[in-house]
């Protein structure tokens, strides 16, 4: 799960309506997306990804702006394959009370947890995080039109820009979250499609974010940048004279 770090949010959580089981639902059959479905893959990886494509499918068919986000993401990037115990999708937070009824009609179970950046829902025995709010920011539009289009599997779906999926979970340290074990991999692997300078002037001079980005200079996963006066190795910087400053 994409981690929201501590502190007060910005966005107030937004009620998903109707949330129970869809076995409730008088006159229905419900999609067998939940635990009940006993044709499930025995890999979890395989589970996950089944998980993403259903509920990546079930948004693109309601027309709902979002971005697949997490460790999905970054496999479908060309990470790692070694997936984490959920599935996370972006909305921007007035979407979110459609998302959830959307999914809740496609019967799914939808709950809103005690965390209020987020609504959670299970598919296929596995957790799926609906996430609006990501490091303390709420999810944008812009974020959303950065998002890419790409294959999970055999279902295209959008995918979380390298830099915005880089930038989520290094915002996120904090004192109370510091993994920089699950994030360090990530960071090695989507390297070369990450605007790292993009990344630092977001995450601004928080301490946490600052370490990350210092053990990256050290392990050669990312280049220290210059300062502004100062050039790449075995160049020189020829400075013109200050206007009537004496040769």
């Amino acid at each position: 799960m994409t981690e929201n770090g501590d502190g007060a949010p910005l966005v107030r959580r937004p009620g998903a309506p109707g949330v129970r089981p869809a076995t409730d639902a008088p006159g229905r059959t419900p999609a067998r997306t939940g635990e009940e479905n006993t044709e499930l893959p025995r890999d979890r990886n395989q589970a996950i990804l089944e998980a993403a494509k259903q509920v990546g499918s079930i948004l693109k068919r309601n027309g709902h702006r979002f971005a697949l986000a997490g460790s999905v993401a970054v496999h479908a990037h060309g990470g790692s394959g070694n997936l984490q115990h959920d599935v996370d999708f972006c909305v921007r937070p007035e979407d979110a009370d459609s998302v959830a009824a959307t999914l809740h009609e496609a019967g799914l179970t939808v709950y809103t947890p005690p965390e209020d950046w987020l609504i959670k829902a299970t598919c296929f025995g596995q957790d799926v995080d609906i996430i609006f709010e990501l490091a303390h920011r709420p999810v944008s539009t812009e974020m959303l039109d950065r998002a890419e289009e790409l294959p999970v599997e055999s279902v295209r779906m959008p995918v979380l820009a390298p830099t915005d999926l880089l930038w989520s979970l290094i915002a996120a340290f904090s004192e109370h979250h510091l993994d920089f074990g699950a994030v360090l991999p990530i960071a090695r692997a989507l390297r070369e499609k990450v605007d790292w300078g993009r990344v630092r002037r977001d995450c601004g001079d928080e301490p946490m974010p600052a370490a990350f980005f210092f053990l990256l200079e050290r392990l050669d996963v990312i280049r220290t940048p210059h300062p502004p006066d100062t050039p790449p190795s075995g160049e020189t910087v020829v400075r013109e004279p200050a206007e009537g400053a004496s040769p």
